[in-house]
Formats: C-alpha cells, structure tokens, sequence
C-alpha cells in the first residue's frame, strides 16, 4: 500500500452534477488525509485546469461526475501529461457515459439491455417518426434519458403519449442525443465492481426509494433511500447480478471500480441499465456501502483506488 503521496483530488467541475461531485470529493480527500497522504483539493471550474498540472501531484483522483470528469475528457489530459489517474481510461469513460452507445456494445455481446431508440434535436417530438418507433418498439410506460448525464439528470419516465414530446425536449436540453427506453418493472439493483484483472463484483444492492422515482432527492437526501444488502431476490438471481456486472464493467473496460444498475425482474429475468465508471462517493452513496457489506472500509476502498492508478501507471496501460 502506497503512503504519504501527493494527491490531487478533482471535485466540482462545470457539469449538472458539480455539487454531489463536491460532496463526494470532499470525503475522498478526507479519507486520503487520514490515510496519511498530502491532499490538494482542485475544483477545475475556480481553479482552472492548469493548476493540476502546476502542482504537478503523484495521482489524481478524479471524483468528478458526469460531463469533462467521466466521459474520458479529463483522463485524456492526464494521459498526455503522463499523470496517474483513478477509475477508467479515456475509451471505457467514455463509452459508459455515452448510454447509447454503451447498450450497443451491451447488446453486440449478448448482456440483455432494455429495447430503445434514439432520438436526436431533428427527430424529436410527437407526431415525428422517430417517436412512432419508439412507441411501436419501446411501448408505454417509457423512459426518456439524456445520453450523457447521470445522477437521473433530465430523466423522465412517461405514461401516456401525450407526455412525450416534453420529456424528449427536456433530455435533448442536456445534449445531441436522448434514449427512449422500455420501462421494466422489477427490482432495482445496482452492483459495484472492483478491479480488472481479474474484476470481481461486489454484493448485490437493493435500491428502495421512498419517492416515486429513484431521482436527484432520493438519491442524495439522507433517509430517502433505503439500501438493502444483498438485494431481496433469489439467489440464482443474485449470482446473475453479479456475473452481468462483471460482464458489462469488462466489456466497456473499465478499471479500478465502476457501478452498473440493473433492474431483475419478477420472473428472473436481468437488465442492464447503464455503467457508472466514477460512481458517487458521498455519505449516502451506493458503491461504499457495498464495499462495508464485504469489510472494504470507505478508506480501503479509496487507497484501492490509488494503488490501482499507480499499478496501471507503471505499466503504461494504454486504452
């Protein structure tokens, strides 16, 4: 285990997720300090992103969600500058971030994904083709999506036809492209991932929201949520969960710990969601919780992370 390193942690950024970005960095770099290292906080929104490279740190961690911090953008300038870096590389960041793009990899590979069509600003409303294939191929209820956003950033899950034109608009305001997706009624499931070589899944985790939808309050509101360990499904499901995780974290090539949700459904069956490759490090996070269920302590679980970045330094990993 290394010690005492220089390490810069990267928060905030100018994304839609900045401030739980914040919160997770600012408990990353609380449990580097108590792990004995020399933390520098770095949000590259205030700071700019040349005081990374002025401070010039061992490794980087990056706990920046969603756009320029996990869709291979800041991983990218990091390989250029020859700087160590936690999570995945350019390729696998930026796969997963890309949901569409990510379930044509899933699909190509036999990891059951739910039914969707694309939909860009061109195509989009009622009325237009495009959303009279979806509503042929995905049916109602569906689920509408950003491509590249997280945290349920402009998600809306709609009922009635009516609905749609609004919830493709407001997916479409976070960028080029949105997914309507089947909805798939069962229980919702996420599974952290450790490693790559090889990656090994963590416990099953069951998330019960007290709203509606597992939205933006659910998520980061102590007490909204309820995560239950392992996941109240049968066993053979669990082991299902758990193989598809590893599955879909190496299929997109992910490295170090990555989050994939999933939804089992009430005959057994499996879907996947979507891959998560820097995935929420707060107080009420998922993927820390599930390391404790196996002994992995939230500091553990962060040096992992930094022995990792180093290891794949070393060897000069190239995606």
């Amino acid at each position: 285990m290394s010690s005492g390193l220089k390490i810069a942690v990267l928060m905030g950024g100018p994304s839609s997720e900045r401030e739980v970005s914040l919160m997770s960095g600012r408990q990353v770099a609380g449990a580097l300090r108590r792990l004995g290292h020399n933390v520098i906080e770095l949000d590259p929104d205030e700071d700019g992103i040349l005081a990374l490279l002025t401070n010039r740190p061992d490794v980087v961690f990056i706990a920046l969600h969603g756009r320029y911090g996990e869709d291979g953008c800041i991983q990218g300038l990091l390989e250029l500058a020859h700087i160590p870096y936690t999570g995945s590389g350019v390729l696998a960041s930026a796969l997963a971030m890309d949901k569409i793009m990510a379930k044509v990899v899933f699909r190509s590979l036999g990891i059951p994904t739910p039914e969707w069509v694309t939909v860009t600003r061109s195509d989009a409303g009622v009325g237009s083709p495009c959303a009279d294939d979806a509503l042929l191929q995905v049916g109602l209820p569906c689920v509408v999506k950003p491509s590249a956003q997280g945290s349920t950033v402009g998600v809306t899950v709609v009922r009635d036809a009516e609905s749609l034109a609004d919830a493709v608009h407001l997916a479409l305001s976070y960028g080029d492209q949105a997914l309507i997706e089947q909805f798939v009624t069962g229980t919702e499931i996420t599974v952290g991932v450790l490693g790559d070589s090889p990656a090994r899944a963590l416990p099953t985790l069951e998330i019960v929201s007290k709203k509606p939808t597992y939205d933006w309050e659910a998520k980061y509101t102590p007490g909204m949520s309820e995560h239950i360990i392992p996941a109240r499904v049968p066993e053979e499901v669990r082991a299902k969960c758990q193989d598809l995780a590893v599955r879909a974290h190496t299929a997109l090539g992910c490295r170090g710990f990555s989050r994939v949700d999933m939804i089992a459904t009430p005959s057994g069956e499996v879907q996947v969601l979507e891959v998560n490759t820097v995935p929420g490090l707060t107080a009420v996070s998922l993927l820390p919780d599930a390391a404790r269920a196996v002994g992995i302590s939230f500091e553990q679980l962060v040096q992992m992370a930094v022995d990792g970045a180093l290891a794949v330094h070393a060897g000069r990993t190239v995606e």
